[in-house]
């Protein structure tokens, strides 16, 4: 993992229920295994905030936090560009097996923004 993937892995920062989001997804639904959750803020076409939640792995939240701080502040139109290999560029190599949750976390962000 990257130097800034693991700041991400030891903060609270963009973890949780974003409070006044417009815009939420999901991997797959939480407590059937490995999930994350996605909140946006979006107004005017621009990504103004985002949050996430996924079980706590090192990786769920390396790659839930990453995310979150990829696409925040961004044009709506860029972020339908971003895909996992984008993801995993910024995070860097997970454990093997662990993988599957950039694929979940970009999977939440299409769907909150309705793809």
């Amino acid at each position: 993992m990257t130097e800034f993937a693991l700041r991400f892995v030891q903060s609270p920062h963009y973890r949780g229920e974003l409070e006044g989001a417009t815009h939420y997804g999901e991997s797959d639904p939480p407590g059937e295994g490995p999930y994350v959750q996605i909140w946006l803020r979006i107004e005017g076409g621009v990504i103004q905030d985002a949050s996430f939640q996924s079980p706590g792995c090192p990786s769920s939240r390396a790659c839930g936090g990453v995310l979150c701080a990829l696409v925040k502040g961004r044009e709506l139109e860029k972020i339908r560009e971003l895909c996992v290999s984008d993801l995993l560029v910024v995070v860097g190599e997970l454990p093997e097996g662990k993988g599957h949750y950039a694929d979940r976390a970009i999977s939440a962000l299409r769907k909150a923004i309705g793809e």
